[in-house]
């Protein structure tokens, strides 16, 4: 089973500090621009035993596959981890949606 998180539900916990949002998109693509408070951990050097601890991880990515990707590798790891912003980046920022750049 996968939880699907909306902007709204993502930008609340965010708010709140109780997930921690995971972009799993490359280091260019999260450089050029990222949902504030997200956690770059691109895919291609995926380590499910860098995950943080103590909050609910929610992957991203720019739309939705590379984050479903994330949980198999997660759970594949012994992690268990259920959920992802099926709209990513592209929602974000589509939606209006805060944008931070490094």
């Amino acid at each position: 089973m996968v939880r699907d998180w909306t902007m709204d539900q993502v930008s609340e916990a965010l708010d709140d500090g109780t997930i921690a949002l995971v972009d799993v998109r490359e280091a260019h693509e999260f450089a050029i621009g990222h949902i504030p408070g997200s956690i770059s951990m691109p895919l291609s050097q995926f380590d499910a035993a860098a995950l943080p601890h103590g909050r609910t991880i929610v992957f991203s990515c720019a739309a939705g596959v590379r984050s479903l990707r994330a949980i198999v590798l997660a759970r594949a790891s012994g992690v268990e981890v259920d959920s992802h912003y099926p709209g990513g980046f592209k929602d974000w920022f589509a939606q209006g949606g805060m944008v931070d750049r490094l």
